[in-house]
């Protein structure tokens, strides 16, 4: 059997600078690191930073005044920061920096006085955060539309002053077609500049529909609460082919390989490259004669950590001045 591994697959930067982030301080600091929310939606990354000292936490009230906190990779509203800061907190963000973009365009939509429709899902970690960073009581305020459905029916104040950010984590395909309804409805409707959909994740779809031309069974490594990889396995099955989430080479069962001889394997974006070596490895015991091929071309984006995180690093590296000797 052919084992097709897609490219890109894997940790997208803004992941591998979060999960960098905690690892490092993790390593800098003698004292528990406490992460509010999962710092990526996948089990094996945050067992493995916890088995190493960090502490999971979802508020910001369950961390003791005055430690060291790290905000996960999906971002969190400006009054988390605030109370944050109130309890004294050293506070390290390792929100993407293309959730902070769609940030950013939310709050410049709230001073303008527009209605925002939040395109994505209405409990998402990300999706809560965004909507907090609307600031402006007397604007038109910001509602989640999370399908084609909703965008038929929601009410704005005005509707010649509307603009739509989205999750970064959806499918590009559904976010073109509720976008579609939206501009019949609000011919001004303002979106972004660029897309928001994370580049990622439009990379890692676009690698499954790639995967699809040849397999019969597409192989997704992720969890079953990440966006990502939920819409990487929609993707596949729209395209027609069997598709399988699986958080560990655990979860595969003999019965998907019968009578294939092509399959395809690929990760999401908050998934780890040794989850996918040992899958394979799985596979190979199940299947028994694996031809590995690749296709696709890698990512090679990195985000720069936090400033606050290299300030640290350099004052705990530092080495203390020699004294000179004194000869008697």
């Amino acid at each position: 059997m052919n084992l097709w591994l897609a490219n890109p697959r894997g940790f997208c930067a803004g992941v591998e600078r979060a999960v960098k982030i905690v690892d490092e301080l993790i390593s800098l600091v003698d004292e528990p690191v406490y992460v509010r929310h999962e710092i990526v939606h996948n089990r094996a990354v945050v067992d493995g930073l916890r088995a190493r000292g960090a502490v999971f936490v979802e508020r910001i009230d369950e961390i003791p005044q005055g430690s060291l906190a790290v905000v996960s990779a999906h971002g969190a509203a400006p009054s988390v920061f605030r109370e944050a800061r109130a309890a004294g907190l050293r506070l390290f963000d390792a929100t993407c920096p293309l959730v902070c973009k769609v940030h950013l365009e939310v709050l410049a939509h709230a001073r303008a006085g527009r209605s925002v429709l939040l395109i994505g899902h209405r409990e998402h970690v990300e999706v809560l955060g965004t909507m907090g960073h609307y600031d402006n009581p007397e604007g038109g305020g910001i509602q989640v539309v999370e399908n084609e459905d909703e965008a038929r029916e929601v009410q704005v104040r005005d509707p010649q002053s509307v603009a739509y950010v989205t999750q970064t984590t959806l499918a590009v395909d559904m976010v073109y077609r509720v976008v579609a309804v939206l501009r019949q409805r609000f011919p001004t409707l303002i979106g972004p500049h660029h897309d928001d959909i994370c580049y990622a994740t439009q990379n890692r779809q676009d690698a499954v529909r790639t995967l699809c031309v040849r397999c019969p069974l597409v192989i997704v490594i992720g969890a079953p609460n990440s966006s990502n990889s939920l819409r990487m396995v929609e993707v596949a099955r729209e395209c027609g082919v069997s598709a399988q989430l699986i958080e560990s080479e655990g979860d595969l069962q003999t019965s998907w390989f019968g009578g294939i001889t092509n399959a395809g394997l690929t990760s999401s974006a908050s998934a780890p490259e040794h989850l996918v070596a040992a899958t394979v490895k799985r596979i190979r015991s199940l299947v028994g004669d694996v031809q590995i091929r690749e296709v696709g071309e890698e990512e090679n984006l990195v985000f720069k950590l936090p400033t606050s995180l290299l300030d640290l690093r350099a004052s705990q590296s530092a080495i203390p001045p020699v004294r000179p000797s004194i000869s008697l």
